[in-house]
């Protein structure tokens, strides 16, 4: 039987999602489950809620909970990575940048807090990977992490282990593809590819029939525009679907929430949405000093499978059954116009024991710049990350939509630099290493400019202009 390693383990909801899912596959009976995390007594609970369930359900595992990483990757077969690095700072990722006008939803993908986000948690799973390197080479990692985009990037360009970014974007658009459409949900025939919470739904039918003119046609209406208003915005504009909710979409653009009148139309009430940069952070405030124990009172009964596509992945590896997901991998020719080396979101399939990315073409030009407005930033966040250059992770904040939209150069380089400042103890890799902040140059009144040579082009307009003065 397989051996899954778990690690991030002490993450509750991740952690019994998916092992509410395992438990369920036939195929797994007698499964080898190691559950690691750095808090024993979160794993505590989590491995006796696990092993109510299996006497329950009358399911057979051998479940076995360490702080121990290298234990956990010992001759796994799977590594299920949903660890978070840092939570007691957490809130920093979107208090700092809101003092600057930087007004995140939820700030762990892109943006500053995606950043800083990868700062704290790319050398870590690359540690994970190293390990697997050694102790597990042939073992699938299936990462959960996020900021996903730059964590898989730092992945794929510094080891050749197995793996595929998870995200369930996919499964819950489809949800309001099919309310937005009254679709069964699981009758639904799609083609989706992107980058990883923006990926489109590209083609959507079912039994045969185009669902797009009825879903562009319902979008107009105001009860189904209410219920997603930036996502069925950005669709009405660029004419696709994708697969990120109205919160997290605000961030990756420029167009909804660098002003007040802004977030007040697209976020109409109090949600998070529209005020996470204060909400959020004192919620997680609170969950990080004193978390809820959600355990404690469950007997072990299942929900039933969820759509999650990991029990699924694992299954079809295990019985060789065919499965088709969509997961985030390296680049290499799948999507023609995004770059080589980038992170993409693309169809998978699953047979005989190999998963097999599928090439999509080209998506349509509109869709690839949107893309490659994220891609800028997340390529350079990686690289920043992995090699621990402050100028590096500077200039990928500087290329954040959103933070253009809001801040100055000057203004986005203190920013990064109150960043790091308020992070340090998660950021060794800087180290001995600092950002420096540029002082505003002064131009004393009556300074002449020095003389430069002016473009021939422009010599026309400089002296019909004086004509004038």
């Amino acid at each position: 039987m397989p051996k899954i390693a778990m690690i991030g383990a002490g993450s509750v909801v991740f952690t019994q999602q998916f092992l509410n899912d395992l438990l369920q596959v036939e195929a797994l009976q007698g499964v080898e489950l190691c559950l690691m995390s750095p808090t024993l007594s979160k794993l505590e609970k989590i491995r006796d809620w696990a092993e109510r369930a299996c006497g329950k359900n009358d399911f057979q595992a051998n479940i076995t909970i360490t702080t121990d990483r290298k234990a956990a990757l010992q001759d796994a077969d799977y590594v299920i990575n949903t660890m978070k690095i840092g939570g007691s700072v957490e809130s920093l990722d979107r208090e700092i940048p809101l003092r600057y006008g930087v007004n995140q939803a939820i700030g762990d993908s892109i943006g500053p807090g995606g950043v800083f986000r990868a700062a704290r948690t790319v050398p870590i799973v690359l540690e994970l990977v190293h390990d697997m390197e050694k102790l597990s080479p042939e073992a699938l990692l299936l990462n959960y992490s996020n900021p996903m985009a730059m964590v898989c990037a730092a992945i794929g360009h510094n080891s050749q282990i197995h793996f595929s970014g998870m995200c369930h974007g996919i499964q819950t658009t489809l949800g309001l593809i099919a309310a937005f459409t009254d679709t069964p949900k699981g009758e639904i025939e799609y083609h989706c590819a992107g980058i990883n919470h923006m990926a489109w739904f590209l083609e959507i039918h079912h039994k045969g029939v185009d669902l797009y003119p009825l879903l562009r046609e319902n979008i107009e209406k105001p009860a189904y525009y209410l219920s997603d208003k930036v996502r069925c915005e950005t669709m009405r504009h660029f004419g696709y679907m994708m697969t990120e909710s109205s919160e997290h979409l605000s961030e990756y653009l420029p167009w909804f929430r660098k002003r007040a009148d802004l977030l007040a139309e697209f976020f109409s009430t109090e949600s998070f949405g529209r005020t996470a940069g204060k909400v959020n952070s004192e919620e997680g405030k609170r969950l990080f000093q004193n978390p809820i124990d959600l355990l404690d009172h469950e007997d072990g009964s299942l929900n039933p499978r969820s759509d999650e596509f990991c029990s699924h992945i694992i299954e079809a590896m295990e019985t060789g059954k065919k499965f088709r997901f969509n997961g985030n991998i390296i680049n290499q020719g799948y999507i023609e116009n995004l770059p080589e080396g980038a992170c993409v979101e693309v169809p998978i399939v699953v047979e005989n024991g190999v998963l097999t990315p599928q090439k999509v073409g080209s998506l349509p030009a509109q869709l690839a710049a949107l893309n490659l407005t994220n891609i800028n930033m997340q390529m350079l966040g990686a690289e920043a990350v992995v090699k621990g250059d402050p100028e590096l992770l500077f200039a990928a904040v500087a290329m954040d939509p959103l933070t253009q939209a809001v801040c100055s150069l000057a203004e986005t380089r203190n920013m990064v630099c109150d960043m790091i400042e308020a992070q340090k103890q998660f950021l060794p890799q800087f180290e001995g290493k600092s950002l420096k902040r540029l002082p505003k140059i002064i131009v004393p009144a009556g300074t002449e400019p020095v003389e430069t040579p002016i473009d021939p082009a422009l010599a026309i307009s400089h002296r019909i202009a004086k004509l004038f003065s």
